[in-house]
């Protein structure tokens, strides 16, 4: 391991996810001393319960089409994506030891699907090139210019000659991501947008009767019709599931950001279900038509389309029953199901969260303009992207991006 220097410039990094790990070891790298403070009992806590369902890393899309996944701020982002591509991460990993593939979905995965060991890896190396790490150390803000830390032991204080916070957003709090550096900074003149949940479900205030009977149930071929931020209306196929509140999963994560920031302009917002998006309108129509014989409404559409539990359980909460009842507006429901969203899951519960610091608040360096020497990095600052790699790529561009922003600053001081 290497000895500390004396006259080594000494950096905080406050926060030991992605971000932070990788600014300590750009910084490492770089010939700082390194100083890791976590409020958790040991780093890396989102990271690897991120990855208990299989670590996907990034993904293998055109760099493009990847970076344009970052919606309104891919220009900043690009920033960080620059210097360290989804096709550097991996040879990054590689370089840990760990293996990568591609699945079929174009996400990359470590061989094994586990994050576990490349975090270990990772730690071994930056312990190796001297980086300390300083568990259940709570960051409280400043005092006299020097940082303020919690630890059970008491009080704790650091006088670092850089800081770079990296301390998430607000989800799964849980895991050390609170939000509660966010009165902080604000504190201190910083421009801090509000926190607000990202990749997240919604509730549609199911009634008792379809809540206890469809709650759980998934939905493996259906396509949402919304309002994107434009005001057109897209589509998109997917699956997602029916919760006792409402609705989550991939698809709903997939559109979350324009439903959140509809149902906060607007009070709800209303999707459209296809629940037979394998039929045409006029197939779909034809089969709902058809001469039923003594059958049930119900029994034909599961023998006619395939239309059967949670499926059929929606057309009866959604419509009310002249219009189930009426083949034409059923036919006309089936493809398009108004379906009500009237507020975002709590944002503790999101995969992810938006808002944090604004990027305008920070130089082209990273570092927050109206807190010289203090940098930012990753899930802090505002912007937001969805699963399928993203956020774990452009976390680890970030604290790269956030520890040369560092040596830079400290090269001119």
């Amino acid at each position: 391991m290497s000895a500390s220097n004396p006259s080594q410039p000494r950096v905080a990094i406050i926060g030991g996810g992605p971000a932070g790990l990788m600014a300590a070891e750009v910084l490492a790298a770089g010939g700082v001393t390194v100083d890791v403070y976590d409020a958790m009992a040991s780093v890396g806590r989102k990271f690897l319960l991120a990855g208990k369902g299989g670590m996907n890393i990034t993904h293998s899309e055109p760099y493009n089409d990847f970076v344009a996944r970052y919606g309104a701020r891919s220009g900043e982002v690009a920033r960080w994506l620059g210097d360290f591509t989804p096709q550097q991460v991996r040879d990054w990993i590689h370089g840990l030891g760990i293996d990568t593939f591609v699945g079929t979905s174009g996400r990359v995965f470590p061989t094994d699907m586990k994050a576990a060991p490349l975090l270990r890896a990772w730690l071994h190396r930056l312990r190796e090139s001297g980086v300390r790490f300083h568990m259940r150390h709570r960051w409280q803000g400043w005092r006299d210019g020097s940082l303020v830390f919690a630890t059970p032991e008491g009080e704790a204080t650091a006088a670092p000659d850089a800081t770079v916070l990296a301390l998430g957003g607000a989800s799964w709090a849980r895991l050390g991501s609170d939000g509660a550096w966010v009165p902080l900074l604000a504190a201190r003149g910083a421009e801090v947008a509000p926190l607000v949940p990202s990749n997240c479900g919604f509730d549609t205030d199911w009634s008792a009767h379809f809540s206890d009977r469809h709650a759980g149930a998934p939905l493996t071929t259906v396509a949402i019709v919304y309002e994107d931020r434009d005001g057109r209306r897209a589509r998109r196929q997917g699956q997602f599931v029916v919760t006792a509140t409402g609705i989550e999963g991939s698809l709903v994560y997939a559109l979350s950001a324009p439903l959140r920031d509809q149902v906060a302009a607007r009070g709800a917002t209303t999707i459209w279900l296809d629940l037979a998006p394998d039929h045409d309108a006029e197939r779909v129509r034809a089969e709902v038509l058809r001469p039923r014989g003594s059958r049930s409404m119900s029994s034909h559409l599961q023998s006619r389309l395939g239309i059967k539990g949670v499926k059929a359980g929606l057309l009866r909460e959604c419509l009310d029953a002249a219009s189930y009842n009426d083949p034409e507006r059923l036919a006309t429901a089936i493809k398009a199901l108004p379906l009500v969203l009237k507020r975002t899951r709590p944002i503790d519960e999101a995969i992810s969260s938006a808002g944090g610091l604004r990027f305008e608040a920070l130089d082209a360096d990273g570092m927050v303009e109206a807190l010289p020497g203090v940098f930012a990095a990753g899930e802090m600052i505002d912007w937001e992207a969805p699963t399928g790699g993203y956020l774990l790529t452009a976390c680890f561009g970030s604290g790269r991006a956030a520890g040369a922003g560092v040596l830079r600053w400290l090269a001119r001081a």
